[in-house]
């Protein structure tokens, strides 16, 4: 028997799809003759998956409580959901959980589609190979090196997802609703869409000032207008060589503290030098690290950052020294790896709260230690303390200690700078008392600021800096919707290209600045700025990153969904048209009208609680969707007597209709006649003999869109006139699944 499991594609799916509403990648999966060969036939295969991972206890899997894949595992499951399960547990090993997983077979024998909750494509591809060759491994009882594909993993996850900082952020504003867009490769992010917009990269915002930022960066100049304001500081002055340090040292008066001018991780710092052996030697430490040097008075006391956002103290934190103790063997380099690095708090990578210490990399830590009479190959004495680190080491959290006191100055210090968002580095003996009753002073603005050491900090409780970060951007009570601006989806088997043309049409005729992504192409109000089908989500979700858009609109056929999911989220109306199997998407193993109902459905789903669905009620097979809406219900229909219809308007539902040769918006209380039916049927018969009852049913659909909206009724009317009486018609090649209808005045 051969055995092999083979992957034969995958799909990003950007957003909400048939399968769930995050981010997902699909698996196409061929396990061969291992279709014969359920676990519970495979000796030992699940002792060695428990053995190699046993986070696998914890999977609920259908059983719904921990241990329930293993249930499954126990008594007999497919290979493929068993990928499914070691796929996910990788990813949460990489630093990345998340508990979305299905394995579904498809109609060819042995061929699967696995479905995974996807971070980052990149990462969730490479877990997905390597659970199919661990896989492997077990099942053929063959050595497989788990703790090295988990490094490779955990590596690969810091290289390419967000920083443990900006994904705090991140998740606070998803939390609250607020949709997230990642801008780069790196942790630019946008928060909210279009006009409602704001950015934020790590810690700092559109609201943080290059010239506040630049005056941060500048320590002497950040102290002058920090002084000037009465805030307490050290005194000092920048020098230009090591003679000049020390006779600066000397007027200053010692101890003294030397350090580069512009820097940051508290590289090239010295402290506490009280001769000018010292000091002449710190200055060429500090010197590499920048070409200007600053000498100033050491204030004693404890190391602390303060994390101001938005002109309020939000966290607080105190640094401790780094001590290592010698055994009268062991070097220091070597104590220092057994002692310090260690502390797996500390790393590389930026997930680390604590820096791993390289005495190679650090010639301020060489020269403490040479004031000590040691060096990084020396052996200390057996008990002898030995002082690695004065500072850098903020990580005990203090927050609810502050006295109200430095809470103000902190304040007061990230205002004079321009800071919306500021970590203030200050020294004081005992940050509960009050700041005039001690010898304190504030020794540097930081503009973007690390946030690790308040949210895993090593003493204390975490801080929700990330939710204090988002309530700046989107204060609580104010008018910014959730960042959110009006986003429309179209989505059906037919019609979908007219209805969100006409629905783009009518929000621009009523002033909105309207983006719309379309099989016919990406246009930002009536400008073409990109050809041919755009509907793809990878290409759509570029209308929300535009800033100067105040609505979207989206076009989402069957196959864009099952390819890409959909660009956005939640939307505000999704419109459903209709749900016939006209296109063949056999490539996708859709092949029933039930599928087809299970991909569209979507669309229902992701309607915001504040919104409307809007479905054809003459297509049966969407008449279930309306109970999968969180929001308003409108029906459309060509037929007044449609008992769907009639039903819901009676139970105080609304309804766009053609009846009585006018087309009507009607309710329980009240019946108004928009237009006359002819009036659409002359237009859409001279401009396309082709046209008929589909089209007709497309601008019901517009119609009960541009109602909801609050659009009037005579700005609905005269604009579905314009847009008609401008309409140019491509007819679409034979069998071509979607109408090409463009208005004569789009340009591309």
């Amino acid at each position: 028997m051969s055995r092999h499991i083979e992957i034969l594609r995958t799909t990003l799916l950007h957003g909400p799809s048939m399968w769930t509403y995050r981010p997902a990648l699909e698996a196409w999966v061929d396990i061969g003759d291992l279709e014969d060969c359920p676990s519970n036939t495979l000796p030992g295969l699940y002792e060695r998956l428990i053995a190699w991972l046993p986070g696998l206890a914890e999977h609920r899997c259908s059983v719904g409580e921990p241990g329930g894949f293993l249930l499954r595992l126990r008594e007999g499951t497919w290979p493929a959901h068993i990928l499914e399960h070691l796929t996910l547990e990788l990813q949460g090993l990489a630093g990345q959980p998340g508990g979305f997983g299905r394995a579904r077979e498809t109609s060819r024998r042995g061929v699967y589609k696995v479905v995974v909750r996807c971070p980052h494509e990149e990462l969730s591809r490479a877990c997905l190979h390597a659970a199919r060759d661990l896989l492997l491994a077990a099942i053929e009882d063959r050595p497989f090196d788990v703790a090295a594909t988990i490094d490779r993993l955990y590596q690969l996850a810091d290289r390419v997802c967000l920083g443990p900082s900006t994904a705090s952020i991140v998740a606070a504003a998803t939390a609250r609703g607020i949709p997230a867009l990642r801008l780069n490769d790196g942790n630019l992010v946008q928060l909210g869409q279009g006009s409602r917009q704001r950015r934020l990269w790590t810690a700092e915002t559109d609201q943080t000032g290059a010239i506040a930022e630049g005056i941060s960066r500048n320590k002497d100049l950040s102290k002058q207008l920090l002084h000037a304001c009465g805030l307490p500081v050290p005194g000092g002055r920048i020098v230009a060589s090591a003679e000049e340090a020390w006779e600066a040292a000397q007027d200053i008066g010692l101890p003294v503290v030397v350090k580069p001018l512009r820097g940051n991780h508290g590289r090239g710092i010295s402290l506490d030098l009280n001769g000018s052996a010292e000091v002449m030697r710190a200055f060429h430490v500090a010197r590499q690290e920048d070409d200007e040097v600053l000498v100033e008075r050491c204030i004693r006391g404890d190391e602390h950052r303060l994390l101001v956002v938005g002109g309020r103290l939000v966290a607080a934190a105190r640094g401790e020294q780094t001590w290592i103790v010698g055994d009268g063997r062991a070097t220091v380099g070597a104590l220092i790896d057994q002692q310090v690095n260690t502390d797996p708090r500390r790393g590389e990578a930026e997930r680390f709260p604590l820096e791993t210490i390289d005495l190679a990399r650090e010639p301020a830590m060489r020269l403490l230690l040479e004031r000590q009479g040691l060096s990084a190959t020396a052996i200390p004495a057996a008990g002898q303390r030995v002082l690695i680190q004065r500072h850098g080491n903020v990580r005990c959290d203090v927050t609810d200690s502050v006295h109200p006191s430095f809470a103000r100055a902190a304040c007061l210090a990230a205002r004079v700078i321009g800071l919306d968002i500021a970590g203030i580095d200050l020294l004081a003996q005992d940050i509960s008392q009050p700041l005039e009753s001690q010898e304190a002073a504030i020794v540097e603005i930081n503009a973007g600021p690390g946030l690790l050491m308040h949210l895993q900090p090593a003493e204390g409780q975490p801080r929700p800096v990330g939710e204090a970060i988002v309530e700046h951007l989107f204060p609580a009570g104010e008018a910014h919707h959730g960042g959110r601006i009006p986003v429309i989806g179209v989505s059906g088997s037919r019609g979908t290209t007219f209805t969100a043309r006409l629905i783009a049409h009518l929000a621009r005729f009523n002033g909105l600045k309207v983006g719309l992504a379309s099989t016919q192409g990406l246009f930002v109000e009536d400008r073409c700025i990109m050809r041919g089908d755009c509907s793809h989500a990878a290409t759509a979700r570029r209308l929300l990153a535009n800033p100067v858009l105040n609505a979207a609109v989206f076009e989402n056929g069957c196959r864009s969904i099952l390819e890409g999911g959909l660009a956005y989220d939640r939307c505000l109306i999704g419109i459903v048209t209709h749900a016939g199997q006209d296109e063949d998407l056999g490539d996708h193993d859709i092949r029933e009208a039930g599928q087809v109902y299970k991909i569209l459905r979507t669309q229902v789903d992701v309607v915001l609680p504040g919104g409307a669905a809007i479905l054809n009620a003459d297509d049966p097979l969407l008449a279930g969707m309306a109970e999968l809406c969180d929001g308003e219900v409108i029906l459309y229909t060509i037929d007044a007597e449609n008992p769907r219809v009639k039903t819901h308007v009676e139970q105080g539902g609304r309804a766009v209709m053609a009846r009585d040769g006018g087309l009507w918006l009607t309710t329980r209380d009240d019946q108004i006649r928009l237009c006359r039916l002819v009036d659409i049927d002359i237009h859409m018969h001279i401009h396309n003999p082709l046209a008929g009852q589909g089209e007709s049913c497309s601008i019901l659909a517009a119609v009960a869109a541009a109602w909801f909206l609050g659009i009037p009724r005579e700005e609905i009317h005269s604009g579905i006139e314009t847009f008609l009486a401008e309409l140019s018609v491509v007819l679409p090649p034979e069998g071509g699944p979607h109408d090409t209808l463009q208005p004569a005045g789009a340009t591309c």
